[in-house]
């Protein structure tokens, strides 16, 4: 049997579009092996979905916390979730 999953999905409020945020995290992400997408939403916020081991998914959310450099995160909500299976990372 392969290694736990787990996953987690994200809102990160603050001045977090049109920063790389979507780009960043998905670099990141790709960089640690994790799975899942990122996406601007309607009312400015940021949303993500993490699965992969808890160690790349735990890194990823301390990533939200902050964001890339010219980000201002003011807000981050963290929901876990039941893993899916989700294969590979993208930008939605």
């Amino acid at each position: 049997m392969g290694a736990a999953r787990t996953r987690r999905r994200v809102i990160i409020r603050g001045r977090v579009q049109g920063v790389f945020f979507r780009a960043s995290t998905r670099e990141r992400a790709q960089a640690l092996g994790a799975d899942g997408w990122v996406r601007n939403r309607s009312d400015g916020s940021v949303e993500a979905v993490f699965e992969g081991s808890p160690d790349a998914v735990e890194a990823l959310v301390g990533f939200c916390r902050r964001g890339p450099r010219i980000a201002h995160v003011d807000q981050l909500d963290v929901f876990e979730e039941a893993p899916e299976g989700l294969q590979g990372f993208r930008l939605r």
